[in-house]
């Protein structure tokens, strides 16, 4: 069977040249190779940067209402090729084709978002500040910035980033993942189809050795990362010690608290919805539920039959709820997790082992809901950030073990709580120190103007991603003090009369 090659996508067209390196793209579904992708030498970075900044003089000269038609036609073709894309994402990421769809429709949200930017970078205006002198602001592109984003979604992410910087008049360099890199590339040719400017947007396929190029190159004025935090830890400290401005985005445990006077059906659901879909691979996932008592019991029996009911299968089967893991490694990684658990003290309430999977699914790597009872914050599979189908039960006795609880976690990404008590969310609110929180809302990513990002270890950086803030990243103030000679001194003046 043939293998597919994904390449760069540089200066408005595919890359030709040749690669010294290539990396293995795999269909998780059936355990095998699919496709090869070039993996970026640092000549590859610097022709990637280099077509970013020859462009990016005309972009940012270019009006707003200009940009606003490509982006509004951009949103169009993405529309048009969204079931493509969830095609594509699945093919490669292991997802199911609605949970990619979903995704792109996320990922559109940030796009429409970014039509509105005329509005956006609006400035300020103060008229006599001193005699005769007026003040202002505005807000300017800062040149070629980069994106390095995650396996996991490999349209959201991405689109978090460029609609925003895109419109704001930067040009943009994509690093995506290497294990699913398809839909970068179909995302360039939907750019280049509505009339972005060769150069605007690049995709710079590769491994540590583009991501670092892109860290250290010069002419990259501000980077954007989404994944694990302790790499998100590296991208902010090496990027920033070269001069830029970065916004990384790392890991999470994201906890869901259930009190005892929340509606458990409600719970159940959530809690299978959040802690398996997309396989566990995201980091909004709930990884923690946190049962206040007496509930523990009757909630884990509803969550069984819930389970029992969900279907395990390839991304392009229908019937399918939740596909496998990206690779064989990291399903082994997670898989792990079951014994460690319960050799440190945790019960295996649901085996994902054990789970049918449709269709054979002999090779895939496949890995069922899972969920570890009993667990204490001492074991590994609490305190590290799986990133996969395990949902880890921890019992309290009351809320405020339940805030101590997520309080004393090194992460503070997102998190939720179930009541049916206002005066209880409102304090949960208020108190918990978490970037993102969901009141009987299991995942609350926010709407594209808002804006996305943690707390405490799930951020580095000063900025969260999309909304406004996203606009204040990709953008830096001037200010502007002028002082305009009063033509009222004489001479010929065929401006507008005026009273004064």
């Amino acid at each position: 069977m043939s293998t597919k090659h994904i390449t760069h996508w540089i200066g408005g067209k595919p890359h030709t040249g040749t690669a010294e390196r290539q990396g293995d793209v795999y269909d998780p579904a059936a355990g095998r190779v699919a496709g090869k992708v070039d993996l970026a030498s640092p000549a590859e970075v610097d022709a990637a940067v280099a077509a970013a900044k020859a462009a990016f003089p005309g972009w940012r000269d270019t009006p707003l209402s200009r940009r606003v038609k490509i982006l509004f036609r951009f949103r169009e073709l993405l529309e048009a090729h969204k079931l493509e894309l969830a095609e594509l994402i699945s093919a490669e990421h292991g997802k199911v084709v609605s949970d990619a769809l979903g995704e792109v429709a996320r990922g559109l949200e940030v796009v429409e978002f970014a039509c509105g930017i005329p509005h956006l970078l609006k400035g300020g205006f103060s008229e006599n500040v001193s005699s005769k002198v007026d003040a202002y602001s505005i807000l300017q592109p800062l040149g070629v910035v980069a994106g390095i984003t995650p396996f996991n979604f490999p349209a959201m992410v991405p689109m978090w980033m460029f609609p925003v910087a895109i419109a704001c008049g930067n040009t943009f360099v994509l690093k995506p993942s290497e294990k699913d890199p398809s839909a970068s590339v179909r995302i360039a040719e939907l750019w280049a189809e509505a009339g972005l400017p060769d150069g605007v947007f690049n995709v710079l396929q590769g491994d540590k050795v583009a991501v670092d190029g892109l860290l250290e190159h010069p002419d990259v004025k501000a980077v954007s990362f989404v994944g694990s935090t302790p790499i998100a830890q590296y991208i902010y400290e090496t990027a920033a010690r070269t001069g830029k401005r970065v916004q990384a985005l790392g890991g999470a445990k994201n906890h869901m608290v259930v009190l005892p006077d929340a509606d458990l059906d409600l719970a159940a659901d959530a809690a299978v919805s959040a802690g398996f879909g997309s396989a566990g691979e995201r980091c909004m996932a709930i990884s923690v539920l946190v049962a206040v008592e007496p509930v523990a019991d009757e909630l884990l029996e509803k969550i069984r039959e819930r389970v029992a009911r969900l279907k395990v299968g390839p991304g392009d089967d229908p019937e399918s709820e939740m596909g496998p893991l990206v690779t064989r490694e990291h399903r082994d990684k997670v898989a792990s997790y079951l014994d460690s658990g319960v050799a440190q003290g945790a019960t295996l309430a649901i085996d994902g082992r054990e789970t049918e999977i449709l269709g054979g699914g002999e090779d895939g790597f496949w890995l069922g809901p899972t969920v570890l009872d009993h667990v204490t914050p001492e074991m590994d599979a609490y305190r590290d950030e799986i990133f996969g189908p395990v949902l880890s039960v921890v019992r309290v006795a009351s809320y405020d073990e339940a805030m101590k609880l997520i309080g004393d976690n090194p992460y503070g990404n997102g998190t939720a709580i179930f009541t049916n008590d206002g005066g209880a969310a409102r304090r949960f609110q208020n108190e918990v120190e978490v970037g993102m929180v969901g009141i009987n809302v299991p995942i609350p990513v926010p709407m594209a103007y808002y804006s996305f990002g943690g707390w405490k270890a799930s951020l580095f950086g000063d900025s969260h991603a999309h909304g406004m803030e996203g606009v204040h990243f990709y953008t830096r103030t001037k200010a502007v003090t002028a002082r305009w000679l009063d033509p009222s001194h004489g001479g010929v003046n065929l401006g507008f009369p005026t009273n004064g």
